[in-house]
């Protein structure tokens, strides 16, 4: 979980650039309004995603009105920190004129010219960073992103990029909105690109700057209403041309797009080529798979694929009442990726610094267009709520499976090289959903969605059977993120990823900012599926029950102006900023910067170089962070009173004006609109007054919080100093206090170990209960064995017994050993005194009988001590 260690730095306040690139009033003659808000009344009250900040690497691009605003954000915290340092020297360095951040050229930012005609909703730049695509509610552009250097370039004119429109006819106000614009993440070199627009249809633009007509036509478009009610592979499930008359629908209502995401490029499976798409009205639909004409995988991904798809054919063979359905989709798959392999890829140059990248094309069998998987039944999920809020679904994000490098890398003697993020995980996908009301539904899809496609028309047979299982999702757990006076229906929230890990991202809304960590329950669910043993399903129960995300609010605005939402966060990582979360309003950046996490390096396997010195350990952070205090932006606007003054002297009134005030109906027509304009402006006043006058009270609040944390810093201080004791008193030093505390301790423990021995003795000895009959049966076997190794009670003559016991048995082996040992001396001696040559016995046949006697003996003196060491712990216990 993110610690938060400071608020909006100083270089992005007021009055430095860092503050203004995020507003209007600067860099503009004209009035515009920020990040996204719309000029137009009609345009403004349509709610959607809020997309204004992209970022590339330092790098951030703002969207202000129809401007984007482009700036180095480290350039900016450098320019800064050298201004305050040369206003420290005071006029030592006035004559340093070699100084970069001083000199006449851009000072690490620009302002963006575009060429849109209504106010930016969002901003999304390409996968390698060399295109922005540039959204407002219905039009899409895309330019390319200037160099780095032009930031600090001589000219410090407003930038005009090279600007494509896509869709000139297709993407206009007369036609439906935009609801997502994706760049798919298997495009040749990042330039695929995905609309989906609210009517539900789907178009891939494969971009090229040699090709116009690669920006006016998209290679695939797709009517996912047509395509949900299609029966055969062979209809046209293509978009309505302009124009075409349309009949009403059930599903324009029910299949209005909020939002649409794909997993990441590294993810495993059909992942990187599952397009899921989120209904407004609540359902969730998959579009798998979904490529472009000409697509460049990622090593691992067709291997993986095609490892999985003759797996899955060979098991559809060997089962016997495996249905019609799933033989044919396994022989499309089959087809599909034969296709595949009978190509030889081509190699397409990358980016600088990228590795040439593996072109195939599209397998045109079973066919172009994938078939519609949905809905996906939730189970599990919430009740329905009275709140029609909680039932509209504003943005969906997929976290893929990991890729499964073991199996793909079985009889293999090379290991695969993956990168560690794509390595750890769950080996099933997670889809978020998040409602208008802040409501974040955690999903678990278990089956996996696979490629599927509708069947061909000969196949009259499997055109109308209906899928006996229907996709569905494992409702894992269900948080709510806003509060109650935050819901309302212009709200939008969405998603922002982590740049830490995949399995944690930020939720922004109209007034605040989430964090969500699912990492607490995805590993520990990992083991539990991979290593299935007993008490696995109430462990897992267990999971499920309890609160196992992790949640916490990190901002919190002013839930009553509306009029100012937060654009979506942005998170950076870099050694300069640190680990940094910027959003903005109309009226400014708001950052936040977290401690940074933890990160083991294998110190063992780097030579560490002999000049090399450690850093020295950052000092801990014992003070609450708290947000400073800005005034509202109420109190720097001009009253309208002096405009409005002017239009009545323009008006038909204009003659009252001049003359005295006398009862009229025109003159309480004059009076009332004044009123209007004074009253809103008083309670907008009033309301700045009230938040500073609750400002200065918690200000006291917490300076007397501070002086009381600082008495206490000081007497621990004079308590470890010695400092503390009064006149008169002998001074303990700080190592005869530690060592009295440390003799009291183990005073305390030797008196609690004492109780506890206590308590148990007297618990023993007040339990009467009767002994069961296995401990009966246990007694009677230790008495019989007693009894049996009890010497004195043996008595009397083993041999003539002829007993078993083992106590008699050990006296008969010594009377024999005995006995043995006197026959062998005296036949020694007889041999030695009757025959001179001495006549020996083989000494194989010697120690072998000698061996056999010593095991017999060895064997009863174990059985012995055996015996006797089992008494000895008996009586002990």
């Amino acid at each position: 979980m993110p610690k938060v260690i400071s608020y909006t730095p100083a270089w992005l306040s007021k009055p430095n650039p860092g503050h203004e690139i995020f507003t209007s009033k600067i860099m503009s003659t004209q009035p515009a309004s920020s990040n996204g808000s719309s000029a137009s009344i009609k345009r403004s009250a349509k709610p959607g995603p809020r997309r204004t900040i992209a970022r590339r690497g330092t790098e951030v691009f703002i969207a202000v009105g129809r401007e984007i605003r482009w700036a180095d954000l480290v350039y900016l915290k450098e320019a800064w920190e050298d201004k305050q340092s040369r206003n420290s020297f005071g006029k030592e360095k006035e004559g340093d004129s070699d100084n970069q951040y001083e000199g006449d050229h851009a000072q690490g930012y620009r302002t963006i010219k575009t060429q849109v005609a209504e106010d930016i909703r969002q901003l999304i730049i390409s996968p390698h960073a060399n295109y922005i695509a540039i959204l407002t509610t219905h039009t899409v552009h895309v330019a390319i992103l200037p160099e780095p250097s032009l930031l600090t370039a001589a000219d410090t004119a407003p930038m005009k990029l090279k600007y494509y429109t896509l869709g000139p006819t297709t993407h206009v106000t007369s036609q439906s909105g935009i609801a997502s614009a994706l760049w798919h993440p298997l495009g040749v070199n990042g330039t695929c690109l995905v609309t989906v627009t609210e009517d539900a249809v789907v178009r891939l633009w494969e971009l090229s700057i040699a090709d116009r007509w690669s920006f006016d036509r998209p290679t695939l478009a797709i009517d996912l209403k047509k395509l949900a009610d299609g029966t055969s592979v062979d209809q046209d499930f293509g978009a309505s041309i302009h124009g075409t008359s349309k009949g009403f629908s059930p599903d324009s209502f029910e299949m209005e797009v909020a939002s649409a995401c794909f997993a990441g490029r590294g993810s495993g499976g059909w992942s990187p080529m599952t397009l899921w798409i989120a209904m407004r009205e609540g359902d969730v639909y998959a579009l798998c798979p979904l490529l472009p004409e000409k697509w460049s995988p990622p090593p691992t991904l067709i291997p993986s694929l095609s490892v999985s798809i003759v797996a899955k054919v060979a098991a559809l063979e060997d089962e016997q009442g495996a249905s019609p359905q799933n033989k044919l989709l396994a022989q499309q798959q089959l087809q599909w990726m034969s296709e595949i392999d009978n190509q030889e890829p081509l190699h397409s140059e990358g980016p600088p610094g990228e590795p040439p990248a593996e072109v195939y094309t599209r397998p045109g069998k079973p066919g172009r267009v994938p078939k519609l998987q949905g809905p996906f039944d939730l189970h599990l999920a919430p009740e329905e709520s009275e709140d029609e809020l909680d039932g509209l679904l504003s943005d969906i994000c997929v976290i893929g499976p990991k890729m499964d490098a073991d199996e793909l890398m079985l009889g293999e003697e090379d290991d695969l090289e993956l990168d560690e993020v794509d390595q750890e995980g769950l080996s099933v996908g997670i889809v978020c959903l998040l409602t208008t009301s802040g409501r974040l539904s955690v999903c678990l899809d278990l089956d996996g969605v696979e490629a599927q496609w509708l069947p061909k028309a000969k196949e009259k047979r499997l055109r109308f059977v209906e899928d006996s299982d229907p996709p569905s999702l494992l409702t894992f757990e269900v948080l709510d993120t806003s509060r109650g006076l935050e819901v309302w229906e212009g709200n939008w929230p969405v998603f922002s990823h982590d740049v830490n890990s995949r399995y944690s991202f930020y939720i922004t809304n109209t007034s605040s900012v989430t964090f969500i960590s699912l990492t607490p329950w995805v590993f520990r669910l990992e083991t539990e599926l991979n290593e299935a043993s007993a008490g696995t399903d109430f462990r897992i129960g267990l999971l499920a029950q309890g609160q196992s995300s992790l949640r916490e609010r990190l901002l919190t605005q002013n839930s009553n102006d509306k009029s100012t939402p937060l654009a979506a966060s942005a998170v950076i990582r870099d050694p300069d900023l640190g680990y940094f979360l910027l959003t903005a309003t109309s009226h400014g950046p708001i950052a936040l910067t977290f401690e940074a996490p933890d990160i083991h390096f294998d110190l063992d396997r780097r030579s560490r170089s002999p000049t090399y010195d450690p850093e020295p350990d950052k000092p801990l952070i014992f003070f609450e962070p708290r947000p400073c205090y800005e005034p509202a932006h109420t109190l720097e606007q001009s009253s309208a009173m002096p405009a409005f003054i002017e239009r009545q002297r323009h008006g038909k009134y204009k003659r009252l004006l001049q003359e005295e005030v006398r009862l009229s109906p025109a003159t309480l027509t004059i009076i009332t609109e004044a009123h209007k304009v004074i009253s809103e402006e008083t309670h907008r006043v009033g309301t700045a007054a009230a938040e500073l006058f609750r400002r200065c009270v918690k200000l006291q609040l917490d300076l007397k919080n501070h002086i009381h944390k600082a008495r206490d810093v000081a007497t621990r201080i004079k308590a470890i100093t010695g400092d503390d004791v009064e006149d008169g008193q002998s001074v303990i030093a700080a190592n005869e206090k530690v060592e009295k505390r440390i003799h009291a301790a183990k005073e305390r423990q030797t008196a609690l170990n004492n109780r506890i021995e206590d308590v148990r003795r007297k618990a023993t000895r007040g339990s009467n209960r009767e002994l069961s009959d296995k401990e009966k049966a246990w007694i009677d076997e230790v008495q019989t064995l007693d009894h049996k190794t009890d010497t004195k009670q043996a008595g009397g003559n083993a041999l003539a017994k002829n007993s078993e016991e083992p106590w008699e048995r050990f006296n008969e082996v010594k009377m024999l050993k005995e006995q043995l040992l006197e026959q062998i001396n005296d036949m020694e001696g007889e041999d030695e005194v009757a025959t001179p040559h001495n006549v020996k016995v083989p000494s194989e046949i010697r120690k072998a009988k000698i061996a056999q006697v010593m095991g017999l003996l060895d064997r009863e003196s174990a059985l012995v001590e055996a015996a006797k060491n089992r008494l000895e712990r008996l009586s002990l216990s």
